[in-house]
């Protein structure tokens, strides 16, 4: 599979600086707390529904899952490599195509 990013994917633990710099290729994500983090909100529960379950193909297709949280007007996505202990290339890949989505 092709990264959208241009980056290797391979589940190996990200240094900070990488974790810095590929920050800046995914608009409106932040590194909090271990994990990679959006908040996509002024979503109706319906669209916000249609939306998880985009994200879920997504991810299904890159064997890489993150945590979904759905409100009423909101989805939150979390994610990190849980294999490795934080994140890897595969949580910016996924984080760039659900950027691609919205």
């Amino acid at each position: 599979m092709k990264s959208v990013l241009g980056i290797q994917l391979e589940y190996k633990l990200l240094e900070e600086d990488a974790i810095s710099e590929l920050l800046s290729r995914v608009p409106g994500w932040e590194y909090c707390d271990g994990m990679l983090k959006k908040s996509f909100r002024n979503l109706d529960y319906c669209h916000g529904i249609l939306f998880v379950n985009s994200i879920a193909f997504l991810a299904e297709k890159l064997n890489h899952h993150p945590d979904l949280e759905v409100r009423y007007d909101e989805v939150v996505v979390a994610m990190t490599t849980h294999d490795v202990g934080g994140l890897t290339s595969y949580d910016f890949e996924l984080a760039a195509r659900i950027n691609e989505i919205v």
